[in-house]
């Protein structure tokens, strides 16, 4: 089968074993960095007990400060079968997780849909996604995802092509978005956790605070009712570590500067992480 999951649209053959074209160059067989109990998400999702976090293998984007880098660059990960991956989620949920959350899941929806298939935990299903999305393969898991948990990068075309290599990236992502707020329209939340929604996250990077204030407005005007999630975490990584803008971590008078902007609206659905977020402690061990 060829694919062309993600925006990229490769149609590359991902059947080989060996030397796999395309974007991702990630078999049709998933590939799992990691699978355990995730405490470092928005409160509703991890809450007291963890989320069931799966990492993915793989990805189609390249964030020159990506701090999965091992795992976004299939260098970390086993394959595994869609039966182990269902029971995967099946273990999670034993373990008393409050979610199955699926990370950079794109290239392996596919996969994901025929484990579901075989075993769907009782507990909500959350896409937790970079936000470089089709509205296609977003409707092939209507039936399976009840939390979307979805990036808003960028909103100008060059900073998406010079820290991402992706230059449609702002089209593409507000139309993802619109389309899980389409699936997901309203937030549920029952005993401090999300049963069903949209949470549109935001990295802030240095010197984008212009960035982090445009993807606020955006949010709050097209999708109302969803969570806008501004995080702080940003540390450097790989490419970013030589980057003339990248290579620092964001300032206090940048982050309050939008902490404040924010503010000045009436919008309550809002997680604010503390800057102190910004560590290398918060990355797990991607071991499976």
């Amino acid at each position: 089968m060829n694919c062309n999951l993600c925006p990229r649209k490769c149609d590359a053959n991902r059947s080989e074993k060996e030397n796999i074209n395309g974007f991702c160059k990630m078999p049709l067989q998933p590939v799992v960095a990691r699978a355990d109990l995730h405490f470092w998400e928005e409160p509703t999702i991890s809450g007291t007990n963890g989320s069931g976090t799966v990492f993915f293998g793989g990805c189609s984007l390249r964030c020159i400060y990506c701090q999965n880098y091992e795992v976004s660059r299939g260098k970390a990960g086993e394959r595994i079968s869609v039966s182990r991956l269902a029971e995967i989620f099946k273990e999670l949920e034993e373990k008393g997780a409050h979610n199955i959350n699926l990370v950079t899941p794109t290239h392996y929806a596919n996969a994901i849909i025929e484990a579901l298939n075989i075993y769907k935990p009782k507990i909500p299903i959350v896409y937790n996604t970079g936000g470089y999305e089709t509205v296609e393969t977003l409707k092939l898991l209507e039936d399976y995802i009840d939390i979307y948990l979805i990036d808003f990068k960028y909103t100008d075309n060059s900073k998406a092509i010079e820290y991402s290599s992706a230059p449609d990236y702002p089209f593409v992502a507000k139309k993802a978005i619109a389309e899980c707020y389409r699936q997901q329209p309203h937030c549920i939340i029952e005993n401090g956790i999300m049963k069903k929604g949209v949470i549109v996250r935001h990295l802030v990077l240095p010197q984008n605070t212009k960035t982090a204030m445009e993807v606020f407005d955006w949010v709050r005007e097209n999708t109302p009712n969803a969570y806008f999630s501004l995080m702080s975490q940003y540390t450097p990584f790989g490419d970013a570590l030589n980057h003339k803008i990248l290579s620092r971590k964001i300032t206090k008078r940048e982050y309050e500067k939008i902490v404040n902007y924010i503010c000045e609206f009436n919008f309550d659905n809002v997680y604010i992480q503390d800057l102190t977020s910004s560590s290398k402690k918060f990355i797990p061990d991607f071991t499976l």
